[in-house]
């Protein structure tokens, strides 16, 4: 199957920077949009950001110009660069990928298993 493991969680102060990253392993054809979400306690998940295999990002308003979505497809790797980091971006952050599988061509959205961002003094 396919895994995608999260690292660069941690408690950062606010106007902060931290970086996140996702890779995925596993039976992997391709991989095409690769993106970012959140959950903070007691909301519901939301968007940060997405990126197709080739083609334009997109970002969640609370975090444009702030936040920068990139991958490496030759690591099937999507990155989140975040600064000007505020408190309410406390959240666990989860990285999904639409994998290609390599025998069937079929693709299927896979979810990580989430890394924890504390914003706060």
């Amino acid at each position: 199957q396919v895994q995608l493991v999260e690292s660069g969680g941690g408690l950062v102060q606010p106007g902060g920077s931290l970086r996140l990253s996702c890779a995925a392993s596993g039976k992997i054809g391709s991989s095409e949009a690769m993106g970012w979400y959140r959950q903070a306690p007691g909301k519901q998940r939301e968007l940060v950001a997405t990126i197709p295999s080739t083609g334009s990002t997109n970002y969640a308003d609370s975090v444009k110009g702030r936040f920068t979505i990139s991958r490496d497809n030759t690591k099937n790797t999507v990155y989140l660069q975040m600064t000007y980091l505020k408190p309410e971006a406390t959240a666990v952050y989860y990285c999904i990928a639409d994998i290609v599988s390599p025998s069937t061509l079929c693709s299927t959205n896979f979810w990580g298993q989430g890394t924890q961002v504390t914003v706060s003094s």
